[in-house]
Formats: C-alpha cells, structure tokens, sequence
C-alpha cells in the first residue's frame, strides 16, 4: 500500500485479535521508527516502555477507565517524557553529538550554552509541558508507523498516569507517562474498521495562501 492508503486503512483499533502477536521484527521496526522521530532541539526527552506481560496488562486496564484493549492487545507501548532535563543531560546530548559526528567545540558551544541558559530559565512545569509535546510527535509517527507496516494501533489518553506511573515503576526510573498506544491486530467483529472516515473537507481543513 501506498501511504495514502495505509493512513485510510488505519482506525483507532476498539478490539483485538487476542490470538495474534505482533512478531520481533515488526517491533524492532516500531523501535527504530520512534527512535528517528523528531524531537525539538534533537534532546529526545521521551522514552518508550514496551509492555507483552498479559497480567501487567490486565492489571493496567482498571486504570485505562476499563478500555479492554490494553488487555487484548498484542503488547501495550506508553510513552513517557523524562523528569529530569537538566545541564547534565544537555551536556550528554552534546557529547553524544560529538562522538557521532566530530563537531568541533567550537562549532557546537554557541547552540550548547543558548540551551544551557534557556532550560535553566524554565520552570519545570514549562519543560514538563515542552517534554509532553514530543510525546505527542512521536506517537502520531508510531500511527503513521503502524499504518505503513499493517499494524493496528489504538492511541489513548484517557488513562491515569499516576497510577500507570506506580505499576510500571515509573518514577524510579526517572519517567512520567503520558501517552498510551496498545498495538496488535483487529479482530473480526470489531464494527468499527468498516466504518468510513468521518473529516473534514480538505478545503475546510487546509488553507492555501
């Protein structure tokens, strides 16, 4: 398929094919996928967790509002934005810069010390809120992803971080959920993959000026 029509193929997934399993490869290429997304300033603050442990996904459905395709999905991906961005973070990422691509010091410290000071004159509700918005870059990339590869996928934000946050063990890791995306494949009686795509007109969406 075109990515036209992937992108007519996918739908927000309500039931799962709990006998199917999406393979090793297809994951690997999700991984890869979300890797590549773009980030602001290139810092990458969103980390994915991958879960396929059918328990823990049960357990996380009482707090998806009782969504039951976390416990029918072929694994559940939640995306999560770093709680700490911080000088020694930036500074990693410069480093990393320079091992990959041998960027002289001279031609990296002027953007390094601009973030350096930006960050530091943010609140951490402002970076929080910054972090939050890749996170929602990537998912629509993981969409566009699954689309491409036949892999159905249900993007959620109705679910409570807190509580999504203290099962995974979240915080210890230095992580805050903010996006859940179960993946896997349709099952047959799901009515809403034949529904047409209810959009606007492209006129009325897109302005050409």
């Amino acid at each position: 398929m075109n990515i036209l029509e992937s992108l007519k193929w996918r739908y927000a997934t309500k039931s799962f094919d709990t006998n199917k399993i999406v393979s090793k490869e297809k994951l690997q290429v999700l991984k890869e996928g979300f890797s590549l997304t773009a980030t602001s300033y290139g810092l990458q603050p969103v980390r994915m967790v991958i879960i396929e442990d059918k328990n823990l996904q049960q357990e996380l459905v009482e707090h998806s509002y009782n969504q039951q395709q976390i416990a029918q999905a072929s694994h559940v991906l939640v995306l999560c934005i770093e709680n700490v961005i911080d000088n020694k973070y930036i500074e990693t990422y410069f480093e990393n810069v320079k091992k990959l691509r041998g960027t002289p010091d001279t031609i990296l410290n002027p953007f390094k010390e601009y973030l350096l000071d930006s960050f530091s004159n943010k609140k951490d509700t402002e970076i929080k809120d910054w972090a939050t918005k890749q996170a929602y870059i990537a998912l629509g990339n993981l969409l566009t992803v699954c689309a491409v590869e036949k892999i159905d996928a249900c993007p959620m934000e109705g679910f409570v971080p807190a509580e999504y946050d203290k099962v995974l063990n979240l915080t210890e890791k230095g992580l805050t959920s903010v996006l859940v995306l179960p993946i896997g494949y349709r099952a047959k009686d799901d009515m809403f993959a034949n529904f047409a795509k209810v959009r606007k007109n492209i006129s009325e969406s897109v302005l050409e000026l």
